[in-house]
């Protein structure tokens, strides 16, 4: 959603390739080792995957709700300069998206049967 493919796509390759697979995972209903729920959204509503490298930490954040898709709403490099806290303005992202996923899901289906 929003800017998060081109985001991930600049994440270093090593980073990139590893959250690559964990999302091949998340999509055959499966849980990476390197996933966990991200905190702010109780209930497990938003998962993330978390990857390090010598240049910073990468996180990408989605949901797996829906039944055909698994919907990538934030991917960043973490630059807090609160410790390990994340910063408000990537929580506020996540959030506006999350409450758009569901339209942006329907729209999506709705190409798909137009191409059918």
């Amino acid at each position: 959603m929003g800017s998060s493919k081109k985001d991930f796509m600049e994440f270093p390759d090593g980073v990139k390739n590893e959250m690559g697979h964990a999302l091949c995972i998340a999509q055959k209903g499966e849980k990476h080792r390197g996933t966990k729920p991200f905190k702010r959204f109780r209930g497990g509503s938003v998962l993330e995957i978390v990857q390090s490298d010598a240049r910073g930490t990468y996180r990408t954040g989605y949901m797996v709700q829906m039944e055909k898709a698994v919907i990538i709403l934030h991917a960043f490099q973490k630059k807090s300069k609160t410790g390990i806290k994340t910063p408000k303005q990537e929580i506020d992202l996540v959030e506006q998206r999350l409450r758009t996923a569901p339209q942006k899901y329907k729209e999506w289906l709705d190409t798909l049967k137009f191409r059918g």
